[in-house]
């Protein structure tokens, strides 16, 4: 028997990093030294003291029970304590604040909520291929903004037409940006909120990288802002910060209607998350950050180690602002999809090619910076001996 499925499902974009993460096991598999630097998978452990909360808890017999369908009342206040001493941020912790499932449930719940059939969600390109999916699943339509090295990889607010404007629902932004590595200014989002404030189109704040900033500089939050709250949200992920991708626990914070919204759409998905893993990120969230500290320093150290053995290969690899990717320009030989897959099978480094991120990604790789410093310099070397041979 055969059983059609939706056409919501249908309209799902494939997941091209599925077919990367295949060919990288593929040439493994065949022997070979790859050093892999196409995901965004953080390889750090989690701090102790997270772990240590978890295990504390897991001993807790209360915490084998349902938690409340919206969260632990205590992991939202510690969210709301997070955001007023890291932004200076006043958020009402049982109205401004829901807990995900992981930022990218939210990315996706967000447009189920808001995007009928025609409706336009502004998307970067390139960005988080994972935008797509909501949108599709709404039955909406992506109009695409492209950031690139000539803007500062800042969207161009007068690109869109009235009718545009007038079409489009949702506004996603991503800063510190993947996959270019981009910051974006206090001013810029003034700018965001001014035109969504005036087209009534919510703003989702994709703020995934928003704790590693590089050379002293530390990402603006999109909600610290005046306005921004009436304007939209902002989500942030638990993943990134510490080291806790496996562990799906992240929050959006902002406008208190579009909270009540999300919430009410996990009541139906969810009944929560497991109560151990939000007594783990209480732990996190706390007054004690030093951790963070930590982290941003080794991928500030790695950032530098790469782009100077880069240099001396005889590459131009522009220093990224924030998040833990590297954005590199490639010859113009190649696209970036073969030259990703040459570059993995010749010299067994694997990278995730720009065009995966959408059309004004084509021309650039994405590189990770997930590993040690020493496999950085030797991912470095290999690719610059690769361009050589190219040329």
């Amino acid at each position: 028997m055969k059983f059609p499925v939706a056409d919501r499902i249908s309209r799902l974009p494939s997941q091209f990093f599925a077919s990367l993460t295949r060919r990288v096991a593929e040439v493994q598999a065949e022997g070979h030294d790859v050093i892999n630097l196409g995901q965004g998978n953080p390889d750090l452990p989690t701090p102790p003291h997270i772990v240590e909360a978890l295990r504390s808890s897991v001993l807790n017999p209360m915490t084998h029970k349902y938690s409340p369908f919206r969260g632990l009342p205590a992991l939202k206040q510690a969210v709301a304590d997070f955001y007023g001493r890291t932004y200076g941020v006043a958020l009402d912790a049982q109205r401004e604040v829901a807990v995900l499932v992981g930022g990218k449930t939210g990315l996706v719940e967000v447009a189920e909520l808001y995007l009928e059939k025609g409706d336009l969600a502004l998307v970067p390109d390139p960005g988080y291929p994972d935008y797509m999916s909501g949108i599709a699943l709404a039955g909406g339509e992506p109009r695409l903004m492209p950031i690139t090295a000539d803007n500062n990889y800042l969207p161009d607010l007068d690109d869109l037409t009235d009718d545009e404007w007038a079409r489009s629902k949702i506004w996603y932004l991503n800063y510190p940006n993947n996959p270019t590595g981009a910051g974006a200014t206090p001013a810029f989002f003034d700018s965001v909120i001014e035109r969504a404030t005036a087209h009534n189109v919510l703003v989702v704040h994709d703020f995934a990288y928003g704790a590693i900033g590089y050379d002293g500089v530390m990402p603006p939050s999109f909600l610290a802002r005046p306005g921004a709250k009436e304007a939209g949200i902002e989500i942030y992920t638990l993943s990134k910060t510490y080291n806790m991708a496996g562990w799906r626990v992240a929050f959006a914070v902002g406008n208190a209607e579009v909270i009540e919204q999300l919430n009410l759409i996990q009541d139906h998905y969810y009944v929560s998350i497991f109560p151990a893993i939000q007594e783990a990120a209480i732990a996190a969230l706390g007054p004690d950050q030093s951790s963070v500290g930590t982290l941003v320093a080794t991928y500030e150290r790695r950032r530098n180690a790469f782009i100077s053995a880069a240099e001396d290969g005889g590459l131009d690899v522009p220093a990224t602002a924030g998040s833990f990717f590297c954005w590199l320009p490639i010859p113009k030989e190649l696209s970036s999809i073969e030259f990703a897959e040459r570059l993995l099978v010749e010299g067994h480094v694997a990278v995730a090619p720009g065009r995966g991120f959408g059309p004004h990604g084509e021309g650039y790789v994405r590189l990770g910076l997930l590993t040690e410093e020493s496999r950085l310099r030797e991912a470095a070397n290999r690719i610059s001996t690769f361009v050589h041979k190219l040329r």
